[in-house]
């Protein structure tokens, strides 16, 4: 009779269960005054290592009159300069790399549509700090040793698909590296392979669950029990569907290349309260995005991001665009929580004296019938004014024009009574809108420049 651990099961149709204190890691544990002082030993530590060993960082340090000497407390960081995406694709390739580069074991970098690529080097002890800080976010969602994971991000240069595979082997799952595309194969997988998790892009996910339905499958009938989504922001209308929909528990994970990838923070299936930011290697602060001003806990704005373990590419104050808040923790007390992400300020549209974002445009698709909720803003100009084309495909390509333009009113009307502004609304086939590694990008400016 085999020994091997048998993964428990999920419960469904009510919250998870808390995490069991055996499998609760050391950092975990920790109260919040131990946590501040690991954080600060950790941060002066990759203070002096960036200087030291990182040309960019050693002339912004000096031009803004500080020097790694000058940490003497957590609040002394707000004294250090911000590191942007411009640094890091000035710096193309490896200018940022704090280490030489037969230390470096491999490389990711971003899709580069929008300028240069962003590269990002991982050393052996980065990519198993990586592993670590995926599996601890897969326990937090519910993992246990022995469940399968269905893993639904792109592989390649992009961060999503092996940060996800490696800190699901770390956490003791099995493995199903499905990757994106090829949606009727991956509902087949589902039903053969039964796993217990999917990690995907929530606008992916709505694929897969057109597909079962495409199938007639019952959504509801599979194996899965969680999902974990990042990779682009999502709503709490998004997850009540999603969870609706399929019978699962609906949980947020949050990263980025440019400070690791997927791992950085994770939302705990027992609260669903926010996602918990791993501050024994990211320290967070939100600052006032016109301002610069670091702002106190629960206050909106920009979020930055310092690593604190990282070793091939350490990274200073980084300003995600990302909007959100932090709060106190509660299903990891130590930790604090961040927010669902709402926007990104340069996501955000002035059209017509209105500010806007996404988030507010797809609160709207949610709500109407006939539609799915994959949708892309294109800004143009129209003589001297500024025109705003909201693209939204349609449920199912059976649906007959009646229907698309009375969906495409209703978007209408809801934009102009909730935001304010008038905007064109067009009903477009399903899987029209272009999309990469598995989900939409959400404005496309298209104004002469």
């Amino acid at each position: 009779m085999s020994s091997e651990p048998t993964a428990p099961p999920f419960p469904r149709a009510r919250l998870g269960e808390p995490l069991p204190a055996e499998l609760l890691d050391d950092a975990e544990r920790m109260s919040r005054a131990e946590l501040q002082e690991l954080q600060l030993a950790r941060l002066q530590a990759t203070l002096r290592h960036a200087y030291e060993h990182v040309e960019l960082y050693r002339r912004k340090f000096d031009d803004a009159g500080v020097t790694p000497a000058d940490c003497r407390s957590l609040a002394d960081l707000a004294r250090f300069p911000f590191t942007t995406k411009a640094d890091l694709r000035d710096t193309y390739p490896f200018g940022m790399f704090a280490v030489p580069m037969d230390r470096v074991r491999r490389l990711h970098a971003s899709s580069g549509t929008t300028g240069r690529p962003v590269v990002v080097g991982y050393t052996d002890g980065d990519l198993s700090m990586w592993a670590d800080v995926v599996a601890r976010s897969i326990r937090a969602a519910g993992g246990r040793p022995g469940h399968k994971v269905h893993i639904s991000y792109g592989y390649g240069l992009f961060t999503g698909g092996l940060g996800a595979h490696y800190g699901a082997e770390r956490a003791g799952c099995l493995v199903i590296p499905a990757s994106g595309g090829m949606t009727a194969r991956q509902v087949q997988l589902i039903q053969d392979f039964e796993p217990e998790i999917i990690m995907v892009t929530p606008s992916y996910l709505l694929t897969l669950l057109d597909e079962f339905e495409r199938q007639g499958v019952d959504p509801r009938s599979t194996s899965l029990r969680v999902g974990i989504f990042g990779a682009e922001p999502w709503t709490e209308e998004m997850r009540r569907e999603i969870e609706e929909r399929m019978d699962i528990h609906a949980v947020d994970i949050y990263g980025l290349s440019e400070v690791i990838g997927p791992g950085v923070a994770q939302e705990c299936v027992e609260t669903k309260d926010g996602l918990h930011v791993w501050e024994d290697h990211f320290y967070p602060e939100i600052v006032d995005p016109i301002t610069d001003e670091v702002l106190a806990d629960g206050d909106p704005g920009e979020l930055v991001l310092t690593s604190l373990t990282k070793e091939a590419l350490p990274i200073i104050r980084y300003r995600t665009r990302d909007l959100t808040r932090l709060l106190p923790g509660t299903a990891r007390p130590a930790f604090r929580r961040i927010e669902k992400i709402t926007g990104r300020c340069d996501d955000m549209i002035i059209l017509r004296g209105v500010n806007l974002f996404p988030s507010q445009i797809e609160e709207i698709v949610l709500r109407t019938p006939g539609v799915a909720p994959h949708f892309q803003l294109q800004l143009t100009r129209r003589g001297r004014m500024d025109h705003l084309l909201v693209q939204v495909e349609a449920r199912s390509a059976a649906i007959g024009s009646e229907q698309r333009e009375a969906a495409a009113r209703a978007i209408g009307q809801g934009v102009k009574d909730g935001i304010g502004v008038s905007v064109e609304v067009v009903i477009v086939d399903p899987e029209t809108l272009e999309r990469s590694v598995g989900k939409i990008r959400r404005v496309r400016d298209l104004r002469e420049r």
